[in-house]
């Protein structure tokens, strides 16, 4: 079944960028489902496009590990599993690490401003209600941080593990509590990097991941529960 999303034009980018970034979103945001088959006829059909940019989108995506590719099959929107989740956050966690390491050595205070500022501008987006823009608002939090380590490879890489678990970010993101738990935790994490506490910020983002891992492995068992029951 293919949801309700649309094609996200740009006339400055090429359209199998469009079309990539258009799919890569409706995984994201949970739009197509784990599991989900991708038919590139019914999605080119759906997007208006051929299907030449979407076999192209695909090939992209399956890169990202957000489709799989299932002999005689074909493609879907790839499952996460406890060992995925937990593997990905493993080396997240140490990665993480380095990167707090580095910023508290490295980060400047335009960058502590900014850092502060990412924080505000999170706490700010939790009224507007919307989920994506706000699990967009926590990446920009932790974007600062990295980009202060000053190692461009750990910030590529970084940034790749997050995308791998992101549209489980959303569903962390729906409970009130959890909220306003990151608020504090961002704050926390911004003061023991003021004060180029390296072990005390670590201890912090630990936590700040720890949580997030219980509850994405809720989701993924929830997931698990309800495609067996619909079998």
């Amino acid at each position: 079944m293919i949801n309700d999303f649309s094609v996200d034009m740009n006339e400055y980018l090429p359209l199998r960028d469009v079309v990539f970034n258009t799919l890569r979103k409706a995984i994201l945001k949970g739009e197509l489902k784990p599991g989900e088959r991708l038919m590139e006829i019914a999605l080119a059909e759906r997007l208006g496009v051929s299907r030449t940019p979407v076999r192209e989108a695909m090939r992209k995506l399956e890169l990202e590990g957000l489709v799989v590719m299932i002999p005689r099959r074909g493609a879907q929107v790839a499952n996460i599993t406890e060992k995925d989740l937990n593997d990905v956050l493993e080396v997240r966690i140490a990665l993480e690490n380095l990167s707090i390491e580095n910023a508290c050595a490295r980060m400047t205070e335009e960058q502590l401003a900014e850092l502060w500022k990412a924080a505000k501008d999170f706490e700010a987006t939790m009224a507007e209600g919307n989920l994506v823009k706000l699990a967009e608002a926590d990446v920009a939090f932790h974007e600062v941080i990295y980009k202060s380590s000053d190692n461009r490879r750990l910030n590529q890489v970084l940034n790749n593990l997050r995308e791998q678990i992101y549209r489980y970010r959303v569903e962390y993101l729906k409970d009130e509590e959890t909220r306003n738990l990151l608020v504090k935790e961002h704050e926390e994490i911004y003061e023991a990097i003021r004060n180029r506490d390296v072990k005390q910020a670590q201890e912090i983002s630990y936590q700040h991941i720890e949580n997030q891992r219980e509850a994405i492995i809720r989701s993924i068992r929830e997931e698990t529960q309800n495609r067996q029951v619909h079998k």
